[in-house]
Parts: structure tokens; C-alpha cells; sequence
């Protein structure tokens, strides 16, 4: 049988390898890991390393994914890690066991709702320490809410508290702000008269920390995706050596449809393209181009396409297909050929939510 592309191949055993490794370098400072699955759009492979893996959560951000991982047999607690909406307070509670939370009333549904399903959900509140997305600003009402989930909530546990870096408002998790954490942790735990089962530091940025040695105590579950998916971005981004990890879990292959030379600079007058921009356009004079047979709506941004072959560029794309400068390459591209790509973190999602993409695990 013939393969059809784009064809995107995931490595289980490599992701396996990452997935035990992160744990077990976060496990030395008394951290559990959150494995986040919602990079992959939640495919149920991959969701199995992370549970064989050693991750103590299948975490992600959306209720179809946290389904489909426990239809499959996956038996470690979810996770939801958005906020959840009012509208789906019932699934969350018969699918999650835990839930990131910022809105009172919110909980109060949850409360609710688990009184009527006869269980008790977990949460986790969450603190906004400067990323600006979710999470209590004043930390005061912060205490607050959490004391009153704890003396009034019957059927809500108050695991713990969280907060998220790196994302909306790029902030960094610093030493400072996951000790300002801490100390917030430790408020609420005065006013409890009891110890937080968790206090939960951020994402895949704050795995610098647990590099770097120096990730506060106290500090005892971290959410990783993208560090264990790809272990790109402290790499390309801080400079990180993450050579302990595999970065080939993904891997883009895609079948080229035209090999022309033609000119570098669109002939004609330029309006804008089928995506309503009008793109800057380099003249370097006649060269060697490639087409393959995929485009935005497949990946997304062709800029987070990485070539493997030396000598190749990415030029851009159009909806249905990608222009590839080849005048420089090291060999001769031919029709019918397949084209390799590492990619980036964005692109797994575009592509792993395509159904024009064929899926292999290799």
C-alpha cells in the first residue's frame, strides 16, 4: 500500500524516552508532571506514552480529548487546564477529576454538580502572577475564595494553587515569581490550618528551573507539553542543552508536484494574496523552485517548517501548497520526491487536527 501524504510520523518510542525523562528529572526535586496531551489535538497514542511515561495527570485544555484518553483505557486522574466554562460544568465533573479554576461562581457550579453526580472534584485555583491570562490578581480575595471553597464548598476539594507563565504575556519563571508563588501557597495555607497537596508552577517554560537546579521549594507539579513533545523551545529560545530528550518525536514528509525555474519576484501588479495580506517579495533573479503538495491550512505558519535537507528554503505558502526555493540544494529535486520537516510546536496542532494529514507512528 502507498503511502499518501503529508504524512506526519510520530516516534511513540521516542516520545516514551521524553515523557520518562522529564518525570524523572522533575521527580529528583519532589515534582510530579502534569502530561499535557492538547499539543497533539489528544490523539489517544499519544496520551498512552505520557501515562506509560510516568506522568502522574493526562492534562489538556479541552473535554472531547480528556474523553477520548479515558475511553481509551487510561486510568491516571485528568486534568482540565482551562478555565471551565459555566455551560459545561456537568461533563467537566463526569470527565475531569481535577480542574484549573479563577471564578467563584464557577466553582460553585462544579459544587453543585458534583452533589448531583455523587462525586467530589478537585481544584486547583489559579493565581495570576503577571502573564496576564487566568488567575486572581489580588491575592487577597485569592485567600479568600479559597478559604470558602474549603468551609463551604461540600463536594469540592481545594487540591491546591497554580499559576501560568509564558504564554499570553511571555513572562519568564523566574526564581522570584515561583517563590512569590510559594509564599501566596503558604498564606493560604494559615488561614486552611492545613498543607496544599499541590502548589503548581507553570508550564513548559518553567522547566528551566528544574534545569537550571534552582526551582523553589515547595513547588510540586508542573504541566509539560511542548518539553516533552518537541523540547524545542528551551533549546532554540533560552539556549537550554535539552540533548537529554529527543526532538525528531515529529516528523513532516511531504511529496513535491513542480520543479520549475522561475523568476524570485511575482510578475505583474501585486494586490494581495488568498489570505488578504500583501507579503514583501525578495528579486534574486531566475531560480530553481519546488511545490509540495500541502499548504496553510494543513500547518499553519509555513515559517515553523524546518528543512532537513541542507540548501533548501522555505518560501511560503498558499492554502493548498508550499513553494520551496531549491536553487542551492544538494539534490536534485525531482516530481514525486518527499520532502522532510522538523516543525514547531503550532504546527503539530495544525496538523494533527487535519484530516488531509496522514498520521503514522513509526
Amino acid at each position: 500500500m502507498k503511502e499518501r501524504y503529508p504524512r506526519l510520523e510520530i516516534n511513540l518510542a521516542h516520545l516514551k524516552h521524553n515523557v520518562a525523562k522529564v518525570v524523572e528529572k522533575c521527580g529528583s526535586y519532589g515534582i510530579q508532571v502534569a502530561g499535557v496531551i492538547k499539543g497533539a489535538t489528544g490523539l489517544v497514542e499519544v496520551a498512552k506514552q505520557f501515562d506509560q511515561g510516568g506522568a502522574s495527570f493526562i492534562a489538556s485544555s479541552r473535554l472531547e480529548q480528556i474523553e477520548d484518553a479515558k475511553n481509551a483505557g487510561i486510568k491516571k486522574p485528568m486534568m482540565l487546564i482551562r478555565v471551565p466554562m459555566l455551560s459545561e460544568v456537568s461533563d467537566v465533573v463526569r470527565l475531569a477529576d481535577v480542574s484549573l479554576n479563577s471564578e467563584l461562581e464557577v466553582v460553585k457550579a462544579l459544587n453543585a454538580e458534583a452533589l448531583k453526580q455523587g462525586k467530589i472534584h478537585k481544584v486547583i485555583v489559579m493565581a495570576d502572577m503577571g502573564d496576564l491570562r487566568e488567575g486572581y490578581w489580588d491575592k487577597d480575595e485569592m485567600a479568600d475564595v479559597c478559604e470558602y471553597i474549603e468551609k463551604e464548598l461540600s463536594n469540592i476539594q481545594l487540591m491546591g494553587i497554580g499559576t501560568n507563565v509564558g504564554c499570553y504575556g511571555s513572562i519568564s519563571p523566574t526564581v522570584e515569581t515561583l517563590n512569590d508563588l510559594v509564599e501566596i501557597a503558604e498564606h493560604i495555607e494559615e488561614r486552611l490550618g492545613r498543607k496544599l497537596e499541590y502548589i503548581s508552577g507553570g508550564a513548559t517554560s518553567s522547566l528551566m528551573r528544574v534545569w537550571d537546579g534552582n526551582i523553589p521549594e515547595g513547588i510540586n507539579l508542573l504541566r509539560r507539553g511542548e518539553g516533552i513533545l518537541l523540547a524545542r523551545d528551551l533549546d532554540v529560545f533560552y539556549g537550554y542543552d535539552m540533548s537529554e530528550l529527543y526532538q525528531d518525536v515529529f516528523r513532516l514528509k511531504a511529496e513535491v508536484i513542480e520543479v520549475k525555474d522561475k523568476p524570485s519576484h511575482p510578475v505583474g501588479t501585486i494586490a494581495v494574496d488568498a489570505f488578504g495580506h500583501t507579503p514583501t517579495y525578495v528579486d534574486r533573479g531566475m531560480r530553481r523552485r519546488a511545490l509540495l503538495a500541502m499548504g496553510k491550512v494543513d500547518y499553519g505558519d509555513p515559517s515553523e517548517l524546518l528543512p532537513l535537507e541542507k540548501g533548501i528554503e522555505v518560501l511560503g505558502a498558499s492554502s493548498d501548497h508550499t513553494i520551496i526555493d531549491v536553487e542551492n540544494a544538494e539534490k536534485d529535486w525531482k516530481v514525486g520526491d518527499i520532502m522532510e520537516f522538523d516543525i514547531c510546536y503550532a504546527t503539530i496542532v495544525y496538523l494533527t487536527n487535519c484530516r488531509n494529514v496522514n498520521i503514522a507512528y513509526v
